[in-house]
């Protein structure tokens, strides 16, 4: 799963029209390094056990954080809340995951299409740990969007996988991490936030590797395996700078991008197509959810829902 769209902290003055562009393009681009990693993790996933996945996932974006600490000093560790920062490490771990699990048995596009009930899942966690106000309308677009998830996975009319219980927990978990990301963001800086979580879940994932280590076998693997890394690392910068330069009620819609390059990737390399009724679903997943997010935009302006 890839990064929460949350605002981080910001003194400067709202950023102009040409920034939001700048930050729509940037989210784009990160969602479709998101993607190319997600194919790559079902691809390894043949091979290689999900824990393991999740690691190579984790490792690129790790890295990175050690050398921006070894540039930057240990001041970036500093938290005030370092509690939720490690838990909000650990729902990242059980979100990735989760997700890894869920890809190695359904089609990529119907597992990203499940995966989009986050939203609704934080409006309901923000109203009951956070007591944020959650008007009627949010309420029944929270209800709208989970017919949607129900018309996507069909229980009950022989084409449910169980597997797909993996996505729902991926999403619960995903949004769990935004919820903490909004507590965290008035008191620790984004890149507190990030190298918390890098590190956090490479530790964790790590301590499974004596059990389920299996050396990538020949150069192919190897080249995903790299790509896996490369992509997720990559994804995650452009969704941090995105934010960082744009209005996160701006930008937080591409994430639906997903479903596009997620579709595209399945029937490149999958030869998976979602029938009528997954991209029903999708579509009515993803009106509630733009539909939520606009409710926030107006919330937000007014101080109220």
């Amino acid at each position: 799963m890839p990064a929460p769209t949350v605002a981080p902290l910001r003194s400067a003055p709202p950023p102009s029209r040409s920034d939001n562009l700048r930050g729509i393009v940037l989210m784009l681009s990160g969602f479709f390094c998101f993607a190319a990693c997600d194919v790559q993790a079902k691809l390894l996933t043949d091979s290689l056990h999900p824990a393991q996945v999740v690691w190579f996932r984790q490792i690129g974006l790790a890295l990175g954080v050690l050398v921006l600490i070894a540039l930057r000093g240990p001041h970036i560790l500093r938290s005030r809340l370092p509690g939720l920062q490690i838990m909000r490490g650990l729902t990242a771990v059980c979100s990735a995951l989760c997700f890894v699990l869920a890809v190695s048995f359904v089609p990529l596009a119907d597992v990203v299409a499940v995966t989009f009930i986050a939203p609704f899942v934080v409006t309901v966690l923000g109203a009951v740990v956070l007591r944020e106000p959650v008007g009627v309308r949010r309420w029944v677009a929270v209800g709208i969007g989970f017919v949607g998830m129900l018309i996507v996975i069909r229980p009950g009319m022989g084409v449910f996988h169980p597997a797909i219980g993996f996505a729902v927990a991926a999403a619960g978990f995903f949004s769990l991490r935004q919820v903490l990301s909004r507590s965290l963001s008035g008191t620790d800086s984004v890149m507190t936030t990030v190298a918390y979580t890098s590190l956090t879940a490479i530790t964790v994932v790590s301590l499974t590797l004596p059990f389920v280590w299996r050396t990538p076998d020949g150069f192919g693997l190897w080249l995903i395996v790299a790509g896996l890394a490369v992509t997720a690392a990559l994804g995650e910068i452009l969704v941090i700078r995105a934010l960082d330069i744009a209005q996160a009620v701006v930008v937080a819609p591409m994430h639906y991008s997903l479903i596009i390059w997620g579709t595209f990737y399945g029937y490149v390399v999958f030869s998976d197509l979602p029938d009528g009724w997954t991209l029903l679903g999708c579509g009515i997943i993803v009106a509630s959810g733009l539909y939520t997010l606009h409710r926030e935009r107006l919330a937000a302006k007014r101080g109220t829902d």
